[in-house]
């Protein structure tokens, strides 16, 4: 859990939230003078949050203190109440932060915990905090906060992922390997191009990561339980205090908008998607029917009885966490899809998908990036695969179109002479050169790469267009830092 400062939140000394008894006083519940007698422990143990929602401690001590010196900007706290408050919240962030905080069996949540310690420590003044507020706005608050830092933190984890892809890309030069369609060797490629292929896709997963900071980039302090407040509130103010863009519209909306949530869901299940695609690669290319990469010692795993093993548990994971991330996007969407307006409890299940999420994209991004980092390419393997007369089918028809010949004789020709060769046990190259359409000079085609550099389409898998597309990739790795840097400054308002 992360302070304000951003130091994580040992706990302190936990205990499990159970029903309150005895004399229901304040520190009871915060609707116990509605009610005669306590929750039942069964309530409290089903709707209780704390063991997740504490780590948005950080975050709800920014939005309270926001709200404090909101409240302070319209005279209904004055100076010292003002100052007694915002101490009060400081000193409980602190004990957050170094493990002395006592929660107490009735912190129903994380918000209810530290109001509780703020009243104990700033009295009566203590008692005023929650005014003009919802815990439905509170909340809703907190956990954007959140959302944004994580998602931004994520951005910068894929960003660096990225640039491990095109340092890679440049520096494994002309080398190139098959491409696969059906998983079925189709053309050589260069392997800097497959390489920049995960880079430009990673590239969306960032494009969706800071639009959907963008979009979700409004305050709902203010909003209040649903309908806002009687109370002259400054909602404007304590959105530019927070460092968001703008301020809520609609009170009964943006209590009970969660799209926040689900959007944020997408995004990182498409990135493990996208990660998974690459894992499942590194799988491949790392076995010994395809003997592509060998993985460094330090990001793979071995056998307990097979002593020979050497297993690539990074990308088996990054593939294996893709099904999680894709389950907790599907939870939320399942339970958002019957809610009428505005707050429903329902909406209590909103965190644990997103917090689980984040999670496990950071472990992943972490530890796939040092796996792509430290891994060797064997390129000479790659080559020879490359390099099966079979291989060069399409760019032999390209040649007979050059030669004015339609594409679909072409294409009719080339597929006779593969049939031929594989029927008759003949080198495709012979029959080649034995055939009255193709030009002598058909005969370069069949030396180690010359496909590759023979392509010259712009974002094809030629040389010459590589080289400028990785051009390209590290300007848009450049643009996407700067706005990456650009909404993190926005963040501490």
């Amino acid at each position: 859990m992360t302070g304000a400062d951003g130091q994580d939140f040992a706990g302190g000394a936990d205990r499990a939230p159970q029903a309150p008894t005895g004399d229901h006083g304040p520190a009871a519940t915060l609707w116990h003078g509605r009610f005669e007698g306590g929750p039942d422990e069964a309530l409290m143990a089903l709707s209780v949050s704390l063991p997740f929602d504490r780590r948005l401690a950080a975050w709800d001590i920014r939005g309270s203190m926001a709200h404090v010196r909101g409240l302070a900007r319209i005279g209904l706290l004055d100076q010292t109440e003002e100052a007694r408050v915002l101490d009060a919240l400081a000193r409980t962030g602190t004990e957050l932060g170094d493990g002395s905080f006592r929660f107490e069996p009735s912190d129903e949540d994380i918000h209810t915990a530290i109001e509780r310690r703020v009243t104990e420590l700033a009295g009566d003044a203590g008692a005023k905090l929650h005014t003009g507020r919802s815990r439905n706005d509170q909340v809703a608050t907190a956990f954007r906060l959140w959302t944004k830092e994580s998602l931004v933190e994520l951005a910068e984890l894929v960003l660096e992922l990225q640039s491990v892809l095109l340092n890679r890309a440049k520096a494994v030069g002309e080398a190139y390997l098959p491409g696969y369609t059906h998983l079925q060797r189709a053309q050589p490629v260069p392997l800097a191009h497959h390489l920049a292929a995960h880079a430009w896709a990673l590239n969306r997963d960032v494009d969706r990561l800071l639009e959907a900071i963008a979009r979700m980039d409004v305050s709902p302090l203010g909003a209040g339980a649903l309908a806002g407040s009687s109370l002259p509130i400054d909602p404007a103010g304590t959105a530019m205090d927070l460092g968001f863009a703008r301020a809520f519209t609609n009170s009964l909306d943006v209590t009970s908008d969660r799209d926040f949530v689900a959007e944020s869901l997408f995004a990182l299940a498409l990135l493990g998607i996208h990660l998974s695609r690459m894992g499942e690669e590194f799988v491949l290319w790392s076995s010994q029917e395809f003997g592509f990469v060998t993985l460094d010692d330090a990001f793979s795993t071995g056998s307990s009885m097979m002593p020979q093993k050497k297993n690539p548990d990074v990308a088996e994971l990054a593939r294996g966490k893709a099904g999680r991330l894709v389950g907790n996007l599907t939870s939320l969407l399942v339970t958002l899809k019957g809610l009428p307006l505005a707050y429903n409890r329902d909406l209590q299940e909103d965190k644990e998908p997103l917090l689980d999420s984040v999670d496990q994209i950071r472990l992943v991004l972490l530890a796939f990036r040092g796996m792509v980092e430290t891994a060797t390419f064997e390129t000479e393997t790659m080559a020879r695969a490359a390099d099966d007369p079979m291989s060069l089918a399409t760019d032999l028809a390209e040649v007979l179109v050059e030669q004015g010949v339609p594409f679909r004789q072409a294409h009719s020709v080339v597929g006779g002479l593969v049939r031929d060769s594989l029927t008759r046990g003949i080198d495709l190259a012979e029959l080649v050169g034995g055939h009255p359409a193709f030009p002598d000079s058909v005969a370069f085609l069949f030396a180690p790469g010359a496909a590759v550099s023979r392509r010259r389409s712009p974002g094809g898998a030629g040389l010459v267009p590589v080289g400028e597309q990785l051009g390209l990739l590290e300007t848009e790795l450049d643009r996407a830092g700067s706005r990456i840097r650009t909404v993190r400054a926005t963040l501490r308002g």
